[in-house]
């Protein structure tokens, strides 16, 4: 399969958006303000009629198990979708897998103009993300979502996530930026109507045949703030050099999939996709915890289609050291490269990642480890 976005950029201003609560409920202040910022960047934003629901009896659930498959699928068969963008995370996305027609997903997996529609999410989203790329074989963007905090406190998150939806992918790097050169607020693009987004701040309008037209109309304050945001901290646990497609998600997630359509056939991947590259993270788990997980992914064989695998953020989990030692115990051995410390996951600066599409990551014994989106 050959990578979309590679030269052309997944949206534009203008198209139209689905937003949706696939998984956890919402608050009224935080669906309002994804409304603000979604429409800050030019986009049309259509509300899913079930967004505001709560599951009668469970209250982790936006809705019922129907509802929310309902505005999930809906979602993505309306021809006029450019992208699904899940508002939150939380728990329950992977209820809705058995119950979706996804002959009928895959018929309409593709705008009007031959290009593949995407989905945006993270978290407990990576239970979509699984059966997307299993059922519809199409990339998807594990990135922050615009109903949770990062979107609220995070200098630099909404600025790097524009970029993933504005900027075609080719040969993008992956991770924290090695230096100073994070994306601002400057660069993102401004709503068709001229109107200021959410945080005050005006934009000017986003042009790919002027990009001097790009250039601020922010204060120096408020570039600084977007430019202040935290470096790299990746580094290498096991040396090596992979390329391969990118997989995986958040680790209980994955783990619980074991044995489902979606990852039944592990062992078969690497010879239906080719090489792949597995990128794992977590919050709120304790170190045994992730043990009983990781063991599940070992003997469930996950790791054998990886060709590398990279740690992202572990917030609220054990010490990092503890983590990358587990780690190490089960794949230290395996021949593979491995890297900690990527940042993308639930870290409150967490930088987006693509799933679904053919990378290149450099593991130097010294040295900082660069992973990046081959090019067309």
């Amino acid at each position: 399969m050959d990578s979309p976005y590679l030269d052309t950029a997944p949206l534009q201003v203008g198209d139209t958006v689905r937003l949706i609560a696939p998984s956890g409920p919402t608050d009224e202040e935080s669906l309002q303000r994804a409304i603000a910022q979604l429409e800050s960047w030019g986009l049309k934003v259509v509300v899913g009629d079930n967004v505001r629901a709560r599951h009668p009896r469970v209250k982790y659930l936006a809705g019922t198990d129907e509802q929310r498959r309902r505005d999930l699928v809906e979602a993505w068969c309306d021809p006029d979708t450019s992208a699904v963008i899940a508002l939150r995370g939380g728990f329950g996305a992977m209820r809705l897998l058995d119950g979706i027609d996804f002959d009928l997903m895959r018929a309409h997996a593709l705008r009007a103009d031959g290009r593949p529609k995407l989905l945006t999410g993270s978290s407990d989203i990576t239970a979509l993300h699984q059966a997307w790329d299993h059922h519809l074989s199409v990339a998807t963007l594990f990135c922050p979502m615009v109903g949770n905090d990062p979107f609220k406190n995070s200098r630099v998150v909404p600025a790097e996530v524009a970029g993933w939806l504005f900027e075609p992918w080719g040969g993008r790097e992956l991770g924290f930026p090695a230096e100073s050169a994070h994306p601002t607020s400057s660069s993102l693009p401004r709503a068709a109507s001229g109107a200021a987004a959410s945080d005050g701040l005006e934009w000017s309008k986003w042009s790919e045949d002027s990009p001097g037209d790009r250039t601020k109309t922010t204060t120096q304050a408020a570039q600084q703030d977007a430019e202040s945001g935290p470096l790299s901290r990746a580094r290498t646990l096991v040396p090596g050099m992979a390329k391969g497609r990118l997989g995986g998600g958040n680790l209980s997630l994955v783990a619980a999939g074991i044995g489902s359509p979606e990852l039944a056939g592990v062992r078969e991947a690497r010879e239906r996709y080719g090489p792949s590259i597995l990128l794992l993270e977590d919050v709120d788990e304790e170190l045994y915890r992730l043990d009983n997980l990781l063991l599940q992914l070992v003997r469930g064989g996950w790791f054998d289609s990886a060709d590398a695998v990279v740690l992202g953020s572990w917030q609220d989990c054990a010490e990092i050291a503890e983590v990358e030692e587990l780690f190490m115990d089960y794949l230290g051995e395996a021949g593979i490269p491995v890297v900690s410390e990527m940042g993308f996951g639930h870290d409150p600066d967490a930088p987006s990642t693509p799933l679904g599409v053919a990378v290149t990551l450099e593991a130097p014994a010294q040295g900082r480890p660069r992973m990046w989106v081959d090019g067309a």
